[in-house]
């Protein structure tokens, strides 16, 4: 079956932007396709900084022939009806149409519109041109005098399509000043001349000997083993970064690592500030060393092109770049040591955290005082906590962390214990800001925990009482993040921590309580269970969870299954017994009027785990009180077995609906098991 190759050859694509607009580029036009009834076998769809790359494979020749039937007006409706519905079949007389007839409804009029199919190549020379005119770049730019937009200056276009084993056509379309064809060119420097190709088999091929890679993935493969190679040659380790990797790869068409070297003087800088700084700078990857661990005064580079001097040009422009740019770090940081981070303080009421919150020191001021709360809830000591949330932010001026802000809080540490600070001091103003995501390490240190609460209950508190809250899709504030960051701190560290004691407004209680079932939800908790345990006032976060494992725990069991299965039953009997009597069953049971084993084994069972339950929720055991409600699943089944509720005697008919009333409420004290799908 036929084949499209399509390449949109152009300046350099911002790496940041080519694997998404791969994706784009292939969603619109197999979109297309489909709309059109080509339905085609695969896809596949591939960026360089000069090319995003499309091939479909699979495609019909042309597409189908098409019937449709379309309904119109009543025979007698007015004219105006008729014109229109002529107009919409594209009809040019009502002759034309055929009658039909329907026996509610009598006779109308039905428009028989067959269409032949198009040959796919017409199809493409509608759907190519389309496509890129209306691709999805952020901000796309026009050059010349042309107005075509593309993210850069487009400078040719390959469009072929055709069965394998014949020579296919060109795709003829015009955009601007280009017209398509059978052309494609090879690497900047190394193969710039221009280059026939007629499938995607050879179209890779062809590339590949003009020196270009074109699967991104590939590129990053390569890069990585070079590196990594290179590394190993040198007793060396490479410090894998997956965001450089992909930046990089999308900054080359044909790789090629180099390795360069940086004077040993410079690692007395911080080694995050040295490999920020190589990697912010010329996008080199750093090294350790295999045997110690610590950071080696080599780097890797990638070149885009095979050098005549063997790279040796290209590694000294690099080494000369790094050692300038080194310099400022080593001036930075030699610079902030020599002031005390206490001494930085005063220059926070000058910067704004937000109009409506106050400045950073304002800020600071109410962390401190939030961290000294929770600082005896979870083991830190008081005054460490308060040292340490005074000094949170104080290398926010910094000269480094101006430079470098990804690096705030964790110079903060360096800085704190070279002037002697107390280690936990300095570990808490670097992990206050964690967890940052899912994936992020959460801080386990009392005080570290104590001052991550605080930061981050702040910020909910404040951008709630300003009513800056999270809508839809939109958190410009991280707000999310940092309610999800509460909870991780709650529960990796097992804490027992109310959160409504620092939480007073009930919407930003609700906000919590939603984030917890996410969290939960991502973790393979099920979603009814979360609602069953969770009540309005709920704010103790890891008694929640616990609960949830616990009820999750019965549920998976046999006994669990069954006890929700009589749950069911007995409350669906209350709801329409209540609705019928215009009453509410209270579970008050007369015990002498329980005429048969069933019942009074029931009732007793109930009492008993009504008490059992009570107590052990009372000294915090939920799963206890979960396993009280296991031993009911016997009960529950012979009662119900052998026991008519609706008896004809009213009293008795009452009693039993009060025994299953009390049933209901014992398991209420442990969820609303309403709420439990099953």
């Amino acid at each position: 079956m036929p084949e499209l190759l399509l390449e949109l050859f152009s300046e350099e694509i911002p790496a940041r932007l080519q694997r998404r607009a791969a994706e784009d580029l292939k969603k619109a036009v197999t979109d297309a396709l489909v709309e059109k009834g080509l339905v085609y076998e695969s896809a596949g769809a591939f960026a360089t900084p000069r090319r995003l790359a499309l091939t479909v494979t699979g495609l019909p020749a042309a597409s189908p022939d098409a019937r449709e039937e379309r309904k119109g007006p009543k025979v007698g409706a007015p004219q105006q009806a008729v014109d229109g519905f002529l107009r919409a079949a594209g009809l040019s007389s009502i002759d034309e149409a055929k009658v039909q007839s329907d026996e509610k409804k009598g006779d109308f009029y039905v428009a028989v519109i067959e269409k032949k199919g198009a040959p796919a190549i017409e199809i493409l020379q509608e759907i190519l041109p389309a496509t890129v005119k209306s691709f999805p770049w952020g901000k796309p730019m026009r050059w010349g005098t042309g107005r075509l937009e593309w993210v850069r200056p487009l400078r040719a276009i390959t469009a072929t399509f055709g069965p394998e084993g014949e020579e296919p056509d060109v795709v003829e379309f015009e955009l601007g000043h280009i017209t398509s064809g059978n052309t494609t060119f090879g690497h900047r420097f190394m193969a710039p001349d221009a280059i026939k190709v007629r499938r995607f088999d050879d179209y890779v091929q062809a590339l590949e000997r003009a020196k270009v890679v074109l699967d991104i993935d590939r590129r990053k493969q390569i890069i990585k083993t070079d590196a990594e190679q290179l590394a190993f040659a040198q007793g060396l380790e490479l410090i894998v970064d997956e965001g450089l990797l992909e930046e990089v790869a999308g900054l080359v068409e044909w790789p090629v690592a180099m390795m360069g070297a940086f004077d040993e003087a410079f690692l007395k800088v911080p080694e995050e500030a040295i490999i920020a700084t190589i990697r912010a700078n010329q996008k080199c990857f750093c090294l350790r060393d295999a045997s110690t661990g610590k950071l080696a005064n080599k780097f890797i580079l990638t070149s885009n092109l095979i050098a005549e001097d063997d790279g040796k040009t290209i590694v000294a422009g690099n080494e000369r770049v790094i050692r300038a740019r080194l310099s400022d770090a080593k001036f930075f940081y030699e610079s902030d040591l020599e002031t005390p981070l206490a001494d930085n303080l005063p220059k926070l009421e000058d910067v704004v955290f937000h109009a409506k919150l106050g400045t950073q020191a304002e800020r600071v001021a109410r962390i401190e005082k939030l961290a000294a709360e929770i600082a005896p809830l979870v083991g830190a000591d008081v005054e460490d906590a308060k040292r340490a949330a005074k000094l949170s932010k104080a290398d926010l001026p910094t000269g480094m962390v101006g430079e470098f802000p990804e690096l705030q809080g964790l110079m903060g540490r360096y800085y704190a214990l070279a002037q002697g600070e107390k280690p936990q001091v300095a570990t808490a103003i670097e992990e206050h800001y964690k967890p940052l995501g899912p994936s992020d390490r959460v801080p386990a240190e009392p005080v570290s925990i104590a001052v991550a609460l605080a930061d981050k209950l702040d910020i909910l508190a404040g951008f709630w009482a300003i009513n800056e809250k999270p809508t839809g899709s939109k958190d410009p504030y991280a707000l999310r993040r940092a309610a999800l960051g509460v909870i991780r701190l709650i529960v990796d560290n097992k804490l027992r921590l109310s959160i409504g004691r620092f939480v007073s407004n009930t919407d930003l209680l609700s906000f919590f309580h939603d984030r917890l079932k996410v969290s939960l939800r991502d973790s393979g908790a099920r979603h009814d269970l979360v609602d069953a345990v969770i009540s309005s006032d709920s704010d103790d976060i890891l008694q929640i969870v616990s609960r949830v494992n616990a009820l999750g725990s019965l549920l998976d069991a046999e006994d669990g299954k069954a006890l929700l299965a009589g749950y069911k039953r007995a409350a669906n009997i209350l709801t329409a017994e209540e609705k019928k009597d215009s009453r509410t069953y209270s579970g008050a049971v007369e015990i002498a009027s329980l005429s048969t084993p069933e019942e009074q084994s029931l009732a007793a069972a109930v009492e008993q785990a009504n008490t059992d339950v009570t107590a052990r929720l009372e000294n915090d055991d939920y799963t206890g009180a979960v396993s009280v409600l296991a031993s009911l699943r016997t009960p529950v089944d012979a009662f119900f077995e052998k026991v008519l509720v609706n008896d004809p005697d009213l009293a008795i008919r009452a009693n039993r609906l009060n025994l299953l009333a009390s049933l209901r409420d014992t398991m209420h004290l442990v969820a609303d098991f309403s709420k439990v799908a099953g």
